[in-house]
């Protein structure tokens, strides 16, 4: 009589050191990515008297606000072809989308502990689903800008057709810095009050709401800030946004490099977000 074999001994170990961006198991996935993503739509606004109209009234009341400042009292607006709300609103909505999304994809990994030392699944899907929730909003606030144009007569050109792709360069620079962003969360928790601080900065490095920066004086000793400009990533995603939307002479040279570094930030903040992901049940 022969005897059964013996079972085969089968060793599962996690992977260890840098791995690559697993997109077949996100892929796999995608419906825990868009429900996660619908979560924090809804968790956003649950039990708010207006709902999701705050998509709207944010980037509204902050274009408001430096309309007052800017251009009624201190007067530093100087460019007749476009008007100022549009000018600003232009800006704010791709940057609300950038600042909204590494904010809270930063924060998206401890605040979904008990999802994480539960279950198996990608743990990139969770500061992915925020991005996602981000765009959501996004889309929501498009309307108004829409309804300025229409208020000032103003009508778009051809090169309206380059925002799909600039878009998709501010969502790819979303998703790296709040990937990254959210990992060093776990590890060091003074990111979380670090973050706040960051957008902050980063919006007032960032040509959003000024027409040129330094001063026009050229003999003045402040005038190598403007020349720091351009190395801002956001400059250029924020410039050919508001060219193309604005039927403008793109800066192609600007978009370049933001391009380049929007493709750095996403695959450095993923490689390093899967490098320590396999900590976070034990560390969070």
């Amino acid at each position: 009589m022969s005897t059964a074999p013996e079972p085969a001994e089968t060793v599962i170990r996690p992977p260890t050191g840098w791995q690559l961006i697993n997109f077949a198991e996100l892929w796999h996935f995608r419906d825990l990515l868009y429900f996660l993503a619908w979560r924090d739509v809804k968790v956003r606004y649950k039990q708010t008297l207006l709902g999701v109209a705050w998509a709207v009234l944010q980037p509204a009341m902050m274009m408001f606000i430096f309309y007052v400042i800017f251009f009624v009292v201190a007067n530093t607006y100087h460019n007749d072809d476009v008007p100022y709300p549009i000018f600003v609103l232009s800006a704010l909505l791709p940057w609300t989308f950038f600042a909204t999304s590494i904010a809270n994809a930063g924060n998206s990994v401890i605040g979904s502990e008990r999802l994480i030392t539960k279950i198996y699944f990608p743990r990139l899907a969770v500061p992915f689903a925020t991005v996602g929730a981000a765009i959501v909003d996004f889309c929501v606030a498009v309307p108004l800008l829409i309804l300025l144009f229409v208020c000032y007569g103003i009508m778009p050109g051809w090169s309206v057709l380059l925002l799909p792709v600039i878009f998709l360069l501010f969502v790819l620079s979303a998703a790296g810095v709040g990937t990254m962003l959210a990992a060093l969360n776990v590890a060091y928790r003074d990111f979380r009050y670090i973050i706040p601080f960051l957008v902050q900065l980063w919006m007032y490095a960032t040509p959003t709401i000024y027409f040129d920066l330094g001063p026009t004086n050229p003999d003045s000793k402040f005038g190598w800030v403007k020349q720091l400009l351009p190395l801002n990533p956001m400059t250029g995603l924020i410039a050919s946004f508001r060219a193309a939307l604005l039927d403008q002479t793109i800066p192609w040279l600007d978009l370049g490099f933001s391009a380049a570094m929007a493709l750095v930030f996403f695959f450095v903040g993923c490689f390093y977000f899967r490098r320590v992901e396999d900590s976070f049940a034990d560390v969070i």
